[in-house]
């Protein structure tokens, strides 16, 4: 087998996570990625070359690599890389292409993921930047859709790619609901606080443009018209950065701070783990339970509560 043959493998395994596995096009550019750099590694012509020993060769030499801050690549990185190859080897496997199989290949041990967590106070002053931020000068459309992207993001969770695709005909105020096309495809239905419908629909109000999209960057073309363009992920990145600032957070401030600050609410006020599961659009419970340590300081009041209340 030629080295253009796993040149045509690699091409087909992605072609294969667009079509029938309907993967997002960013993450088939990431598995692209992963797996070139292990073909440049391995320099291998057949998948059959692909064996325990030289598994162990390439863990160790992405161990050595440095990312490019400059920084060692940490263990959940280089757990990407791992998955990006099991996941070709179980599409070969499928193909009855002979090579390692999937399961031989153990992630390494990662410790577990800290979460960006602000305080409630924190948070409050955070959804209130914009507000004293129109104090200081005259309000604008700007501010308007400044506080209904972060109303938006706390009260239903979105990752900040769901955000940025949404259309002005998405939303429903009156229903205070909306579906959103999350990662793999997958649909799932999203509500808005009191909070959040109110000032979604004072920036609608307040527009006047044809645009479709929700959130849009107002730009001066000239002394007397605007151009349009749909608010990307860093574009709103930059926004949340912009007012944790001006909200005097020293921590590093998200979107996904507040799809986390979101989760929390929801476990601290006694929803269950499988609702907030479906809420986030989590496909495995284990990504949700990321979440559950953070509640453990209730554990302390229920033990009180409740353990050994016959022997008082």
């Amino acid at each position: 087998m030629s080295f253009s043959k796993i040149q045509q493998l690699h091409r087909e395994f992605l072609e294969y996570l667009e079509i029938e596995k309907g993967r997002s096009l960013k993450t088939i550019e990431n598995y692209n990625r992963y797996l070139r750099r292990f073909f440049e590694f391995s320099k291998i012509s057949d998948p059959a070359a692909i064996t325990d020993d030289l598994i162990r060769r390439y863990r160790l030499w992405l161990n050595r690599q440095k990312s490019f801050n400059g920084k060692e690549l940490t263990r959940r990185t280089q757990n990407y890389y791992l998955i990006a190859l099991r996941v070709f080897l179980r599409y070969l496997a499928r193909r009855n292409i002979k090579s390692l199989t999937a399961d031989r290949i153990e992630l390494a041990k990662a410790p577990e993921r800290d979460l960006d967590l602000i305080s409630n106070e924190e948070l409050e002053r955070l959804l209130d930047a914009p507000v004293s931020a129109s104090k200081t000068r005259r309000n604008s459309l700007k501010l308007l859709r400044d506080k209904a992207i972060l109303e938006t993001l706390f009260s239903t969770g979105l990752r900040v790619s769901e955000l940025c695709n949404l259309n002005r005909d998405d939303i429903n105020l009156k229903k205070q609901e909306f579906s959103v096309r999350g990662k793999g495809g997958k649909v799932r239905l999203v509500f808005l606080s009191d909070r959040a419908k109110q000032e979604l629909a004072e920036y609608l109000e307040a527009r006047t443009d044809p645009e479709e999209a929700l959130f849009v960057n107002f730009q001066i073309s000239n002394a007397k018209c605007q151009k349009l363009s749909r608010l990307t992920a860093r574009s709103i990145e930059r926004i949340v950065k912009y007012y944790a600032i001006k909200a005097g957070i020293s921590k590093k401030v998200t979107p996904h701070t507040l799809r986390h600050c979101y989760a929390t609410d929801l476990l601290e006020n006694g929803a269950d783990l499988r609702s907030v599961q479906a809420l986030l659009g989590h496909t495995n419970i284990t990504t949700t339970q990321i979440y559950t340590h953070v509640t453990d300081k209730q554990l302390r009041e229920v033990h009180r509560a409740f353990h050994g209340v016959r022997r008082k």
